[in-house]
């Protein structure tokens, strides 16, 4: 199975993109809105994405399930037996993709026991991809005319030297701002969806810390990208590594993506009372 997954990425790469296509034909014209159970917005792009994937992913990997938002509804009592399954979030960023500022994704991941091994984050409007992870051993951005850069986290700054630290655009919490507070100089970059984490694997970014609720399927592709660059997915405040499927709720705990862990920020966690 894994030989066949290694000659087959590049066709999932292809089905998030053309899943990109499906958001961008949507987003060109007037389309409905909907709300799920817990508020938040739904698009007939979200739909549009998730059935193409859905159906691509059936007809390549027909024997590995398939866990995506918009078919969140699977038990844990199924899920808790799979070794191996897709996690999929056909639209990461609706909120972003309804101001239509381009920082919406597709996020396709391969979870293994419990990791990331390997994942694809695609941004349509911005026409720009990521994939990669611990089972190619490398990650890499795509560039103009299908080339590809490796990419790697950068060196953690000395605590007294500037940071760039990333930050959601859309959901802030005052745990975030007391965090900062740790640094005496940081630049801020405010951004949407997984590409928050990206920015971080491809050393653009030192720092992501998500003090805040996420789902498991909005890290998973990018946490699998950063891992294959070299850096850090952790749960706070024990600084484990991001689990997945290891529990009946799909909620993340909080986090912090970075290229180097380190001890103070655990201690600040504690500090939070988080």
């Amino acid at each position: 199975m894994k030989d066949f997954l290694l000659l087959n990425l590049d066709r999932v790469v292809s089905i998030a993109v053309q899943a990109g296509m499906e958001i961008m034909q949507v987003s060109q014209r007037d389309f409905e809105l909907d709300y799920k159970n817990d508020g938040s917005p739904l698009t007939e792009a979200d739909k549009r994405s998730h059935a193409h994937i859905i159906r691509s992913l059936m007809e390549l990997t027909p024997a590995i399930p398939i866990l995506s938002e918009e078919s969140s509804s699977i038990q844990w009592a199924e899920r808790k037996k799979w070794k191996r399954y897709w996690l999929v979030d056909p639209l990461d960023g609706t909120k972003e993709f309804l101001k239509k500022n381009g920082e919406y994704t597709v996020n396709i991941a391969l979870v293994e026991k419990g990791r990331p091994i390997w994942g694809v984050v695609h941004a349509p409007s911005l026409n720009l991809t990521y994939h990669g992870g611990i089972l190619v051993n490398s990650s890499v951005k795509v560039l103009n005319k299908g080339r590809t850069k490796v990419i790697k986290v950068s060196t953690a700054p000395n605590m007294g030297d500037c940071w760039k630290i990333v930050g959601s655009r859309s959901h802030k919490s005052k745990e975030f701002a007391q965090f900062l507070k740790q640094f005496s100089n940081f630049e801020l970059i405010e951004m949407g969806s997984s590409l928050k984490i990206c920015l971080v694997a491809e050393g653009k970014a030192d720092l992501y810390p998500r003090l805040g609720l996420t789902s498991e399927w909005d890290t998973a592709a990018a946490d699998a990208i950063l891992r294959g660059a070299g850096g850090y997915c952790l749960q706070v405040p024990t600084m484990g590594e991001l689990e997945y499927n290891s529990k009946s709720s799909i909620l993340n705990p909080y986090f912090i993506c970075c290229s180097q862990p380190s001890s103070s920020w655990s201690e600040s966690f504690h500090s939070l009372d988080l």
